[in-house]
């Protein structure tokens, strides 16, 4: 499967234990509990082992787990960077904005939900 092969591409990107892994895309076609544990695991071998990621993507969720900062590209030019949450929260790019307006957003509970 797609998410099987993503998952050994991953694999093999780590084994030689490098200072920088370029992930372009590398959780898409992951459902939704193994893009989150994928996550984690990205996330805690940050931490562990000091690697940094250049991580491409769409998916702001995967972005807020795993990024620290962004930079939104548009046509090749970057036209926005900053901390995720800055960015994410409060777009200044028409670019960034379009991107956060894209994600997807589940319904407010209502009470008794």
């Amino acid at each position: 499967s797609g998410g099987q092969r993503q998952r050994v591409a991953i694999a093999r990107a780590l084994a030689p234990a490098p200072k920088l892994v370029v992930l372009d895309e590398a959780v898409s076609a992951l459902d939704v509990s193994t893009r989150r544990r994928m996550l984690a695991l990205l996330a805690d071998l940050q931490k562990s082992h000091g690697i940094a990621y250049l991580f491409v993507t769409h998916d702001l969720a995967a972005v807020r787990l795993i990024a620290h900062r962004v930079a939104v590209i548009d046509r090749g030019t970057i036209v926005e960077t900053g901390p995720v949450r800055a960015v994410v929260e409060h777009p200044r790019s028409t670019t960034a904005r379009a991107l956060v307006a894209a994600q997807p957003r589940l319904p407010a509970r209502s009470e008794g939900s």
